[in-house]
């Protein structure tokens, strides 16, 4: 979101043309079976966390005095971004005179209550002090490259991904660069941000964030991607790729939204969807936000979401309606459309999963074979996954070596010694494969396994 919240207009940026399509396929999975955990979280953040990924909302600090707005925000959400109060003006609002106060309390808010933070935005053609909009060149450049290494400084290690740069391209059909004051500087201004700001925060994400980049066939989505696949290949350090992801009718979810950003993550980036709302009610605002969450689940680099707002009076479109709690802090169609799409997502696979892969084994013994195969990766657990032949009236032993534990099963009539470290596994409908989920410890090897018949 990128007005003021009080007051502001709807901004032109929505498409006349409707785009077809709104709820996203994604492939059916088959259902773990958890030992010791319920089978659904009962608030967004918990969902998002127990599958690796955040679900955030953007807080004002203003409202923060507002017990019910606060109560919600800090039992649903486990990320915050700033609505304003880190921006440009708020943070540089006399040349080289930097204020954080603002920031502060959202930031100070959040790390209190055991959130994490966004940093929104560094740099930005818009809600520029009225000292850099009468800027040009170099004087506005080095302006620019020193508001972002000072703010960036300022917080650095609290923040868990920046919006580095802002809107930086226009929209319609010509897939160019939106003419700024910054634009003007010269076209590497972007890539200039980029390196300043891993400079002066190197461990947070470096993301750039745009909207009506939602539809892989149009133009200003395509600009975007090209200008990433142009940073990845010569290594300007950029993390992650932002979609502010701002809907309505005139603008629904675009049937190819998954498609979008499965394109953007295989450039080696992660994504986000970083300002979501969607304007409406009821059962279509619902399944509108369903899509959004499982397009978002269906990509393995979609890390996460965050909604623009707490209620629907809070958000900069209020009169549309467009957020999980109405102005009453209850919860919505949506909320339950959302949370219930989040219950049903597999874990986050981890990028680098770190550890050794061991060698593949096939053992054999008592007239069946059981073959092991390497499944899905996180940060703390794997997947593996058995396929028996010989026999199919068959006995699996399946010993992990401390400090694992199997924390899941399917497809398999699982028991346990005593030590917990030995699951004896027979037929149980599932035909000749089954699987199990490993919390690893540390430990990466593949566990032993025995087979034979009945």
């Amino acid at each position: 979101m990128n007005q003021q919240n009080s007051g502001a207009p709807a901004r032109r940026r929505w498409r006349a043309a409707a785009v077809a399509g709104v709820v996203v396929a994604m492939t059916a999975t088959t259902a773990v079976l958890w030992q010791g955990t319920s089978s659904a979280a009962s608030t967004l953040g918990a969902s998002a966390a127990e599958r690796g990924r955040y679900f955030g909302t953007a807080i004002a600090g203003g409202r923060l005095n507002d017990s019910q707005y606060t109560t919600i925000a800090n039992r649903e959400f486990n990320m915050i971004s700033a609505e304003n109060e880190m921006k440009l003006d708020a943070t540089e609002p006399n040349q080289n005179q930097f204020t954080f106060s603002a920031g502060d309390r959202i930031a100070n808010w959040a790390i209190s209550n055991g959130k994490r933070l966004r940093g929104h935005t560094l740099a930005w053609h818009s809600q520029q002090p009225a000292w850099m909009q009468r800027m040009e060149g170099s004087s506005l450049r080095q302006a620019m490259l020193n508001h972002v290494t000072r703010v960036a400084t300022y917080y650095r290690g609290k923040i868990y991904a920046w919006d580095v740069v802002n809107e930086a391209f226009a929209d319609g059909s010509s897939g160019a660069r939106r003419d700024s004051n910054l634009q003007r500087t010269g076209n590497d201004w972007i890539e200039a941000a980029f390196r300043a700001a891993r400079t002066a925060d190197p461990n947070a994400k470096l993301c750039y964030n745009d909207y009506n980049t939602d539809n892989w066939s149009h133009a200003k989505t395509q600009a975007v991607y090209r200008m990433v696949q142009d940073f990845k290949s010569r290594g300007v350090p950029i993390d992650c790729v932002g979609f502010q992801a701002h809907f309505n009718s005139g603008n629904p979810v675009p049937s190819n939204y998954h498609t979008t950003l499965q394109n953007f993550a295989a450039l080696g980036v992660d994504v986000q969807i970083t300002e979501l709302d969607i304007e409406g009610s009821g059962s279509s605002q619902a399944e509108q936000y369903r899509g959004v969450v499982q397009a978002c689940q269906s990509v393995a680099r979609c890390t996460g979401i965050t909604v623009w707002g707490v209620r629907d009076s809070d958000s900069w479109r209020a009169s549309g309606t467009p957020l999980l709690f109405n102005g009453n802090g209850q919860k919505k169609a949506a909320y339950d459309a959302v949370l219930a799409q989040l219950n049903t997502g597999q874990p986050l696979p981890s990028q680098s999963p770190g550890g050794p892969s061991p060698s593949p084994s096939t053992p054999s013994g008592g007239g069946c074979t059981a073959t092991y195969s390497e499944g899905q990766k996180w940060g703390d657990r794997f997947n593996g996954q058995v396929t028996v032949t010989g026999s199919a009236d068959w006995i699996v032993t399946v010993t992990v070596s401390a400090p694992q534990r199997m924390i899941a099963t399917w497809n398999v009539g699982a028991s346990w010694d005593s030590s917990g470290n030995v699951m004896t596994g027979r037929p149980n409908g599932g035909g000749n494969t089954f699987g199990f989920t490993i919390q690893h410890g540390g430990n990466w090897a593949w566990p032993a396994l025995t087979c034979r018949t009945a």
